[in-house]
């Protein structure tokens, strides 16, 4: 088995791979069907609009709920509201495919049969992330957050083949029908399933202590919030307007729409090789090179605005595919190592809505200022304010020095940040990473001498005896 590979050894991982591979493929294949259906029924882009918004809105508004279940339950709960969230999104998607076999969905049925599978998704995708590091050990999470990511990007570039084909030959209940056996297998393997005991269950908190406990997290790591703040304002100022408007350039200024399908394309390539890359490439300040690399996101929507060479344009197109491949490798990773893994689900769930949050009203101003100033002008003017935006994400010293070390290097920072900080907020932090980190301690004693391990245990005595008496400030 190749090194690249031996992540699948693990079977809870090669099960939790095999049935999210197969649901990647499912969801792009969703993704085209929708679109060509909805267009080919009512021919209007606003319709189109709707039912996508009808699967955003939920998945906003209650994935910070998804991130409190999978926290509270633990790795077994994860396990079982992905399996419910899995069944529940095969049996919309199967309900909207016999829809369209039997003559036809109408556009109010497809809206709110997306909007009860965005719901799901809310908390299936909190479940997912803190599940992956319970199935392998810490030291290999990296290798599996890439593995994952080389198959979700090899899924957009076949996925969408598979979709167009489905709706053009056989019709587009077929591929909903097709996502709904995914989502059956995906449930199915996961039932197979079972997660290694990963920091201590939440189940006594009430679900307002769970999420202030969860945003606390996030504000006590500014190299946390920043990015999620920074990626808040780059969704809603390239990324909204780049899908909105690119075609509409591509189509009056480069020769025709099927040249914004061209740079689809090449970024999903790029992404597949930055995801190989990502397997093995470990750099010592991965979160500050991750956000500098996609600085050539802003830089293709800027060339491609200013109507530069289009071989240019494809060559940043590449480099954004493979640049946000490692970046959200990095990202991932970065998150499962510093955060306690009883507030991981939360995190991620914070991430993913305040990523998302201005998502919608992105797409609902691109058309309306673009109608008076002009798309070139828009999407120009949003690249430059999200390369500003992703600078300002690097200022945080914490950005610029984060490392992904093995669990022998988290130890050693540990007993480095001991002898420097006199925060109880932050001691208490370090001292989490102690106590949640699988095995942490004997890492540390097969590699040190004893000594060395008594001291570390006197330097944590004293901030856990202050934390016990309650005066610990991070959760207050």
């Amino acid at each position: 088995m190749s090194t690249s590979l031996r992540v699948l050894r693990f079977p809870n991982f090669r099960y939790l791979f095999l049935g999210q591979s197969a649901s990647s493929v499912g969801d792009q294949v969703v993704i085209v069907a929708l679109a060509l259906y909805v267009t080919e029924r009512t021919g209007s882009a606003t319709d189109l609009g709707f039912v996508l918004a009808a699967q955003a809105l939920p998945l906003i508004a209650l994935i910070l709920f998804g991130g409190v279940w999978a926290d509270r339950f633990g790795g077994k709960g994860r396990r079982r509201i992905m399996i419910g969230a899995d069944c529940i999104r095969a049996g919309l998607h199967l309900t909207l495919a016999i829809l369209i076999f039997a003559g036809g969905a109408s556009v109010v049925e497809m809206i709110v049969i997306e909007a009860l599978f965005g719901a799901a998704r809310a908390f299936f995708n909190p479940a997912y992330a803190g599940l992956i590091p319970q199935t392998v050990g810490d030291d290999h999470v990296q290798e599996a957050q890439a593995l994952s990511g080389l198959t979700a990007n090899l899924a957009i570039m076949i996925g969408p083949a598979i979709g167009t084909a489905l709706v053009l030959t056989v019709g587009a209940g077929a591929a909903f029908a097709l996502d709904a056996a995914t989502f059956l297998v995906s449930a199915g393997l996961l039932t197979r399933v079972h997660p290694r005991a990963r920091g201590a269950e939440r189940n006594r908190e009430t679900v307002v202590q769970a999420l202030r406990a969860g945003f606390g997290e996030v504000a006590s790591r500014p190299w946390v919030w920043a990015t999620i703040a920074a990626f808040c304002v780059a969704v809603l100022c390239s990324y909204s307007q780049w899908y909105s408007l690119a075609p509409s350039i591509a189509k009056e200024f480069y020769g025709g729409a099927d040249r914004f399908g061209v740079l689809e394309s090449v970024a999903g390539s790029g992404a597949v090789l930055g995801a190989v890359i990502g397997m093995r490439w470990r750099p010592k300040r991965p979160l500050m090179l991750g956000l500098a690399l996609i600085l050539s996101w802003p830089l293709q929507d800027l060339a491609f605005a200013t109507l530069q060479p289009f071989a240019a344009v494809i060559v940043l197109a590449f480099s954004v595919g493979l640049t946000f491949a490692l970046f959200e490798i990095w990202w991932e990773t970065a998150l499962v190592r510093h955060i306690p893994a009883d507030a991981l689900s939360r995190v991620s769930s914070y991430d993913w809505m305040g990523s998302l949050a201005l998502l919608p009203l992105g797409f609902a101003i691109a058309g309306p200022i673009a109608s008076v100033v002009g798309a070139r002008t828009v999407l120009g003017v949003g690249a430059g304010v999200t390369f500003v935006t992703l600078l300002a994400a690097m200022t945080p010293r914490s950005t610029r020095t984060l490392s992904l070390g093995s669990a022998e290097q988290v130890a050693d920072h540990v007993v480095e940040e001991l002898r420097g900080e006199a925060e109880i907020a932050h001691v208490d932090s370090l001292v989490g990473v102690v106590h949640q980190r699988v095995g942490l301690e004997q890492a540390l004693m097969a590699h040190r001498e004893e000594p060395v391990g008594r001291a570390l245990r006197e330097r944590t005595a004293e901030p856990r005896r202050v934390r016990e008496g309650g005066q610990d400030q991070r959760h207050g």
